[in-house]
């Protein structure tokens, strides 16, 4: 279907949306020189300010840490890719298919990213109202129906290391694979026993794996 048509919006700058799903292997291809990640910068500050609107009004007993960490779950990188499927952004997406850097994971990074360019563009085309409006058609759905996208074990176990007075650090015991495509594996240590090994597509995803199996253990519940 016309992305137009799709989403409602009646425009005279249909170039702005082929910017933003234009990735920069795309246009490094054709010698074009704009791509999607201004527009990227400027939709996630969008997503931002109108998720933080939204729970601020919803939960408005909540003190600004448990809001901070509830907005996290909305606007991360998983909640991006899951919007930006539900949508099939990736219909529109321009990228040089040849890019051997254009790895699995890479990808997984594009689809998030439109979503927030894709925003940006309708923010400058049609101004926050109507911003506002798609993310209360597409988006807050997933806040009421408290949709979990994201559990911040790390900061869960952090949280475990201050209540209890002990040490939590993090060791990185190996990584394997292509600069573009890597693997690391990461310890958790707890007053300097292990307690825990994760692995990932990012150190922080590793760290991340490796405190859930630390709070597995110690039976500590993440919510």
């Amino acid at each position: 279907m016309n992305l137009f048509e799709k989403f409602g919006i009646d425009t005279t700058n249909k170039q702005l949306y082929d910017i933003a799903f234009m990735h920069s292997s795309y246009s490094v291809k054709h010698e074009i020189d704009y791509n999607y990640e201004r527009l990227e910068f400027l939709g996630d500050s969008i997503l931002s300010l109108v998720v933080s609107e939204y729970l601020f009004k919803k939960y408005p007993h909540y003190e600004e840490g448990k809001l901070t960490k509830l907005r996290s779950n909305y606007v991360c990188q998983n909640a991006l890719i899951y919007y930006s499927h539900e949508l099939d952004l990736k219909d529109y997406l321009k990228l040089d298919t040849e890019d051997p850097y254009l790895t699995e994971n890479e990808v997984l990074s594009i689809t998030a990213d439109i979503f927030e360019s894709f925003l940006g563009a309708m923010f400058i085309d049609q101004g926050i109202q109507f911003a506002k409006e798609f993310l209360k058609k597409y988006i807050f759905k997933y806040i009421d129906e408290e949709k979990v996208f994201f559990r911040d074990y790390k900061s869960a176990m952090k949280e475990y290391g201050d209540a209890q007075e002990v040490d939590v650090s993090y060791v990185m015991l190996n990584e394997f694979g292509h600069p573009h495509e890597k693997t690391f594996f990461m310890s958790i240590m707890v007053d300097g026993e292990v307690m825990g090994v994760g692995k990932g597509r990012s150190k922080k995803e590793a760290e991340q794996a490796a405190a859930k199996v630390a709070l597995e253990k110690l039976e500590v519940a993440v919510f």
